[in-house]
């Protein structure tokens, strides 16, 4: 399962050269796990309720080119791999007029508790829905 969000590259996007700032692209990134997760079927505000956060733990982003003002891109999120410990989300950043691609990405996310303290199996609310993404 893919999620697949467009947007456009707008001023409040872009740093002083005129290209996207680097935290624009992490913020994009972010709302496509999100998103991501709630096609799933993983409610996070239901999962915090219930002392589950899903942090990341490391990220590994390939910047190959600069998106630009008014550029349309695209953001592909799906699911790389889990394991009973982490998650490992595949993300793309690229031109939708071209498919040039700006960004690949890999963000490990892992499941804590409120104090922090990580969770030894990754909870069955998560790695059910997970294994449903995997199947289709």
């Amino acid at each position: 399962m893919k999620h697949i969000f467009e947007t456009k590259v707008y001023y409040a996007d872009t740093d002083a050269y005129g290209v996207v700032w680097h935290g624009t692209y992490l913020r994009w990134m972010e709302k496509g796990r999100v998103d991501l997760c709630d096609m799933l079927g993983l409610d996070l505000v239901a999962m915090k309720n219930n002392d589950v956060l899903l942090p990341v733990a490391n990220m590994n982003v390939r910047y190959k080119a600069s998106a630009r003002l008014d550029d349309d891109i695209i953001i592909e999120t799906w699911i790389e791999k889990f394991n009973s410990l982490s998650v490992t989300f595949g993300q793309l950043i690229k031109s939708k007029k071209d498919e040039k691609i700006y960004i690949k990405a890999e963000f490990d996310v892992v499941a804590i508790n409120e104090a922090g303290k990580l969770y030894r199996r990754m909870p069955e609310v998560v790695t059910s829905a997970l294994q449903k993404a995997m199947e289709q």
